[in-house]
């Protein structure tokens, strides 16, 4: 089962929920000293909850171009997979492709 956006009538592939939940997980801890949503509300609340106005998503994609570059000072391995069991890992462990450099290239659509 894979997760999307969608916006208007086009719709895109996320990836796995447990995907998804690693991407908000990684960012309020590494991103977000003061707690959940606390930096980064339209991503970490709105966004997640699973709706985002669109007066809000300039906003929002501003707080993500931010997450992007906080990201990119921390190596793949420091990915969070699961807020609540903060000794997950990915599936695949370590094993994790030459590209990816940083968190800030970590979680990239299928289709870029």
């Amino acid at each position: 089962m894979a997760v999307g956006i969608r916006v208007g009538s086009v719709t895109s592939e996320i990836g796995t929920p447990s995907f998804l939940n690693a991407f908000f997980s990684t960012i309020s801890v590494r991103c977000e000293p003061d707690g959940w949503g606390s930096r980064f509300p339209l991503l970490m609340n709105d966004l997640y909850q699973g709706r985002l106005s669109h007066k809000n998503a300039r906003a929002a994609l501003a707080e993500l171009t931010a997450v992007k570059q906080l990201l990119e000072g921390f190596p793949p391995s420091a990915v969070v997979w699961d807020i609540d069991d903060l000794s997950a890992r990915p599936p695949w462990g370590d094993e994790i492709a030459e590209e990816i450099t940083s968190l800030g290239n970590f979680v990239v659509p299928s289709n870029s």
